[in-house]
């Protein structure tokens, strides 16, 4: 009996009449379908959203009253086939998951079509199916290649038989691009090439850095960045750069740190507060998200304004920005100075979200006058301990200036905060925490430094055939090209900023039109080239030596700056090319003759000082004479880093600082500090696994 109902229950007639009801509905949609109009009204609503009646209407290109009806009876057709549903509480059309689907199924048609009728057509990359047409190649040849028309045409010509030759029907814009260029590489003429080759990275290396996502630590921003500079490093190489010093980059005879934003940020950057806040923040029509302050009247004025400027110039400059002048504001503003010091560790705290552009993040740093207002340096100290303790790897420093005033009373709080990771520079001058002097410009208290262009001297005397004339030669000859390319990248950055794109810079201050924009190039690996390379075993006449080769890079930056119309300075300090000029040399003079070369691990940067020597030094020791008068040859500065153990103690640490002020102008403290990586804990005490999240990940 169940079979029976089961097999013989269902009335042929009504089992058609269902068919019929469903073919009948998809017949309907179909002839939906068959309207652009109706099509029209469906990609409006999927990209927009929910529409008003009227909304609707006008953006379908239904303006007129005498269209009213048209739309009126289209719209009609979707409701009744609920492709589009009106919200009645809300007067909103929206489109439903049916119109969706057929919406899609219109799309695959339409692009089905076009292939299938034989012709070639083009995705292109501003999303949309073009048919084929050659004379778009010839006018990219022309516009973006700057190709005489009669090349243009003889290029695309062989381009599109290659096209109908390889019979392609889904062609890309990219494909295309690709053929072109090859036929432009097999002509000869790689300019042409170069300009219109596309930038970007691999499909490969895009998916990588989404697989390694577990190593950015600046979220998505992370991503944006590191693709984003891929192609304006790529654009550098190719493009902007001579020819002759894109080369000598790639070979590892000179390098170019950061150079996806080498033509768009400067790397250091001094202002004066009181410039940047004092009279409210101005930025024109740029930043409009950013809340303006008029005029700073109060305290809370004052913390909110030096927070948003921290985050908003470290956005300005690759390296580092300098900030005087932070003692003198809070003096006007502070009236109890527990009050400060809260304030003050708000304001480091909230601006430590700052975005940052590559592995080292931006350093903000203040430079702190010793002698004035005993009270509020001591506050600001106290505030920056707090701020260190509370992050794990800080973005802010201390520039220490000791002109006039002394060390020691303020060595016991700077102790602390060293041993805690602090990032400090002590220096009789003004000074980066990298080192590098402030050039002081008239009627200025603010200037740029474009550095970021380092110079292998150990490749100098590796190719020297151990001729130190002929070594000091084979600088200057490195030096020029390597200037004029600094002095066309300062042309760049002043247009740009000029426009806007660095609107802090270009609404607070006159650089470029000062002319306080300083060139800096950096010497690495000097110790190396003329001890260990050169073969200097000499101690005094090796450093005679140093002093002419630090000389010659003077006099040949100070020549060139004259001719160029540019303010040229030589500094010794650190270069994140280092252990890549190592990788270099040794792939090209073997492994070993690199390794017996150097004096640690990378070739020196700057001069290296150990702590645990240091008492028993002189202003007489004969690496405390060498680095006076170092510094005192080179007019961009040096940097004398004052290294500790890892165990070093704070009493420790307070006696050597107050030493190394005796001894020698400027010098930073170095001292590693175990951090977590996993949860960020810090403490010098830290060793194979963190207390709190028991993570063998440790960093220093």
């Amino acid at each position: 009996m169940s079979i029976e109902l089961t097999t013989g229950a269902m009335d042929p007639k009504k089992g058609g009449g269902i068919l019929q009801s469903t073919s009948k509905r998809v017949r309907m949609i179909f002839s939906v379908m068959a309207s652009p109009n109706r099509i029209d009204i469906l990609r409006i609503l999927n990209s927009k959203g929910p529409l008003t009646y009227s909304e609707l209407k006008s953006l379908a290109g239904f303006k007129s009253k005498k269209e009213s009806g048209k739309f009126a009876y289209h719209l009609r057709k979707l409701l009744r086939q609920s492709l589009v549903a009106l919200n009645k509480s809300e007067r909103r059309y929206t489109i439903t998951n049916l119109g969706k689907l057929v919406l899609s199924l219109a799309r695959q048609i339409e692009e089905r079509s076009i292939i299938e009728s034989g012709k070639m057509y083009v995705r292109t990359s501003h999303d949309s199916i073009e048919e084929f047409n050659s004379h778009k190649i010839i006018q990219s040849l022309v516009r973006e290649g700057s190709l005489p028309l009669e090349l243009a045409q003889k290029i695309t010509e062989e381009v599109e038989n290659r096209i109908y030759k390889y019979q392609t029907t889904y062609l890309t814009g990219s494909l295309i691009r690709e053929m072109v260029n090859s036929v432009l590489l097999e002509h000869g003429h790689e300019e042409y090439r170069n300009k219109l080759a596309r930038l970007g990275i691999p499909v490969f290396d895009a998916q990588e850095m989404i697989t390694n996502v577990d190593n950015v630590d600046n979220g998505a921003q992370g991503l944006f960045f590191k693709a984003g500079q891929t192609v304006f490093a790529e654009n550098l190489i190719l493009n902007t750069l001579p020819k002759d010093v894109a080369d000598s980059h790639l070979s590892g005879d000179i390098h170019i740190s950061n150079p996806g934003i080498w033509s768009l940020l400067p790397d250091t950057i001094f202002f004066n507060l009181k410039e940047l806040i004092e009279d409210g923040i101005d930025l024109k029509g740029k930043f409009l998200g950013v809340t303006r302050i008029a005029t700073i009247k109060t305290l809370d004025n004052l913390m909110s304004s030096l927070s948003m400027m921290l985050s908003l110039a470290s956005k300005e400059a690759s390296r580092e920005v300098i900030m005087d002048g932070l003692a003198q504001i809070c003096l006007k503003h502070a009236k109890n100075i527990t009050e400060l010091e809260e304030k003050l560790v708000g304001a480091f705290a909230t601006s430590s979200v700052s975005s940052k552009y590559t592995k080292e993040p931006t350093l903000v740093s203040f430079r702190i006058q010793l002698g004035l207002e005993p009270k509020i340096v001591q506050a600001i100290l106290s505030a920056y301990k707090n701020y260190i303790k509370m992050t794990p790897v800080p973005q802010i420093g201390l520039i220490i200036d000791y002109t006039n005033g002394k060390i020691a009373d303020v060595s016991d709080i700077i102790a602390e905060i060293i041993s805690l990771g602090g990032k400090v520079q002590f220096s009789k001058d003004e000074t980066s925490y990298s080192g590098i002097i402030r050039v002081k410009a008239k009627n200025s208290t603010s200037s740029i430094n474009l550095q970021s262009l380092t110079i292998n001297l150990p490749r100098l005397a590796f190719e020297s055939n151990k001729d130190e004339t002929y070594f000091r030669a084979r600088l200057a000859l490195m030096m020029k090209p390597a200037l004029s390319a600094m002095s066309l990248r300062k042309k760049d950055i002043s247009d740009l900023t000029r426009r806007g794109l660095n609107p802090v810079l270009a609404a607070n201050t006159q650089y470029m039109q000062r002319s306080s924009v300083c060139l800096v190039v950096n010497l690495v690996g000097l110790h190396e080239a003329v001890f260990n390379i050169l073969g200097y075993n000499d101690q005094k006449e090796g450093q005679e030596i140093i002093y002419k080769v630090i000389q010659t890079a003077v006099d040949v930056a100070e020549k060139k700056g004259k001719e160029m119309g540019d303010l040229v300075v030589v500094t010794m300090t650190e270069s994140d090319g280092t252990p890549r000029f190592g990788s270099l040399d040794g792939e090209k003079y073997g492994k070993m003759s690199v390794n017996r070369s150097l004096d640690g691990e990378n070739y020196s940067e700057g001069v290296v000082l150990n702590a645990s020597e240091l008492g028993s030094m002189s202003a007489k020791t004969d690496k405390i004479v060498e680095a006076n008068k170092m510094a005192k040859i080179l007019n961009g500065g040096l940097l004398i880093q004052l290294k500790f153990e890892k165990d070093a103690k704070i009493e420790e640490i307070k006696k050597s600082i107050e030493k190394a002020g005796d001894l020698v102008g400027s010098f930073r403290p170095l001292k590693e500090v175990p951090i977590c990586g996993n949860c960020g804990f810090k403490d010098e005490k830290l060793f194979d696994k963190c207390p709190l999240c028991k993570s063998p990940y440790i960093v220093s």
